[in-house]
């Protein structure tokens, strides 16, 4: 155990210098560390509790995703129905479900056989236990039952949440953050953590929007008494503008926000006010060409979020796939709305149901009280092993330094987050790391009381501690584990530097510290063990 060829004793030394070496950026400026090679550049990224900034729980609607739903079974229904030219009447949206009645008897069975092609298995694992998103049922009299279950509201809530969690993302690096928590937690609801934002305003009404875009047609045959007074076609809608009138449009949707490829801010060269230019992509550009097409003379339509920012009467064709828009914008509504389309329309609203702000001042007083914290749990550890083991805690405490060094290396190369119990788990690793050379150094005793020479102790002492330590060590990475799947913000941070801790434990305590140990053996040659 104690023989290393000098290739193996180079290696082990390498690996110690290079992940050591890592830990380097987080002593100099950012600014300076920016001008260094790419790979250089990794560094730890302190968290929330360290420097500061913006915590927001944002909940999604799930009403507004069963609505969703329904209107989308409906509109289903519908098309199925019209293709197979099939009479019906009372197609309407109630409760949980989705009623249409069958005007001809003979058709009944056909149009059951036709709806019940929209039922689709769950995925998941709730689809091996037989579950469908759509339950097709004769409710008697010709009428039929499209109902949802609640299992499909739960994977479309769940779908929902994955696919906003994507586009909060893209939000919120917009605005330049820096390294941004972003995750699920619960069934409906998403945490964002952005470290350095002091005033969250800004981010709460860019996340609050949906950004749902839409280009649809303006219907001048309803004149506005009748819009007023709510007799309008069922193919219709009336939608409010920005400046509190209200416009008839059609319901179907001649291009989406899911088309646009780009969104930036720019001026108009007539009026030199911001406008948002935007551009399709080929299949957008190819609808926005042939509804304009289609539509010269006619207006059409800018919807946000259900309300008319800009309704334009088309004077040509428009063919090259873009265009902007204008609204009495200022430089910054006008940015934050090329951020939204950009980061794409979230599919249900979100709302904001706790929010916190941690100001730079106690991320500060907190970064002092850990470093306290550390600095004399190592103090006293390092002292515990002189005074225990005298030169052979020595040995321990170098193998210490280097450990808690290579931590720090591997966190700053994965571009870790480093939070205040990310450092309770640091500290909480240099207890781990000399309780491992306490379990070798004890088992050197116990060999020499048994009578063995120095030498032969000492070999035995690592070679029958390695067990013990390997045991000790894998049921905590085990613990760290668990905390790290199961955990969310800052258990999480927590089981990263415990986990990472560990590995760097085993390797220092028993092959870095054997090392040492072993090139002592040979330059001393020792008759008896200080220890």
């Amino acid at each position: 155990m104690l023989y290393f060829t000098r290739w193996k004793a180079l290696a082990i030394i390498l690996t110690a210098l290079v992940v050591c070496l890592c830990a380097v950026p987080n002593f100099f400026p950012e600014a300076r560390v920016k001008t260094w090679p790419l790979w250089a550049q990794r560094h730890l990224v302190l968290g929330l509790d360290l420097q500061g900034g913006s915590y927001l729980l944002l909940e999604v609607d799930s009403n507004y995703v069963k609505k969703e739903k329904l209107d989308q079974v409906r509109d289903d229904a519908r098309r199925v129905l019209r293709e197979a030219k099939i009479g019906y009447t009372g197609l309407n949206a109630r409760n949980d479900a989705v009623e249409v009645r069958i005007s001809r008897d003979n058709e009944l069975q056909t149009a059951l056989s036709k709806l019940r092609e929209l039922s689709q298995p769950l995925g998941g694992l709730l689809g091996s236990n037989g579950q469908r998103s759509l339950e097709v049922a004769d409710a008697g009299g010709g009428l039929i039952r499209l109902t949802v279950p609640q299992a499909a509201i739960t994977d479309r809530i769940r779908q929902t949440i994955e696919q906003s969690i994507q586009i909060v993302e893209k939000r919120v690096n917009e605005l330049g953050t820096v390294e941004p928590v972003i995750q699920r937690q619960g069934t409906d609801r998403i945490l964002v953590q952005v470290p350095g934002l002091q005033d969250p305003t800004r981010l709460k009404e860019l996340l609050g929007k949906t950004a749902k875009m839409e280009f649809r047609m303006v219907d001048e045959a309803v004149p506005p008494d009748a819009a007023l007074q709510g007799r309008i076609p069922p193919d219709d809608e009336v939608v409010p503008e920005v400046s509190g009138q209200k416009l008839v449009l059609k319901k179907q949707v001649l291009v989406s926000g899911g088309d646009l490829s780009d969104a930036q801010t720019s001026f108009d060269q007539r009026t030199s006010e911001p406008v948002v230019s935007f551009k399709f992509n080929s299949a957008g550009a190819r609808k926005f060409a042939q509804a304009t097409t289609e539509g010269v003379g006619q207006r059409f339509a800018i919807v946000l979020d259900n309300q008319v920012i800009s309704a334009p009467v088309i004077r040509e064709p428009i063919i090259g796939g873009q265009g902007q828009i204008s609204g009495s914008f200022t430089v910054q509504s006008a940015n934050d709305l090329a951020i939204l389309l950009r980061a794409g329309a979230l599919p249900a609203p979100l709302t904001v149901i706790e929010e916190r702000t941690v100001g730079p001042g106690l991320g500060q007083d907190s970064i002092e009280k850990g470093e306290l914290a550390a600095y004399v749990g190592s103090i006293l550890v390092i002292v515990f092993m002189l005074v225990t083991y005298r030169l052979f805690g020595l040995f321990a405490n170098i193998a210490v330094t280097i450990n808690v060094a290579m931590i720090f290396g591997v966190l700053s190369l994965l571009n870790a987050t480093l939070t205040l119990p990310g450092i309770a788990g640091i500290v909480l690793t240099v207890g781990i790391a000399v309780d491992s050379n306490v379990l070798i150094y004890e088992r050197i005793r116990e060999e020499i009381r048994g009578g063995r020479t120095a030498i032969s102790a000492i070999d035995a002492g690592f070679k029958r501690a390695l067990a013990t330590i390997l045991d000790s060590n894998i049921t905590t990475f085990i613990a760290a584990a668990v905390l790290f799947y199961i955990g969310t913000g800052p258990v999480r941070g927590f089981a990263v530097t415990l986990g990472i801790g560990i590995l760097t434990t085993v390797f220092t305590a028993f092959t870095l510290t054997r090392l040492i140990v072993a090139g002592w053996v040979r330059w001393k040659r020792p008759q008896s063990v200080p220890i």
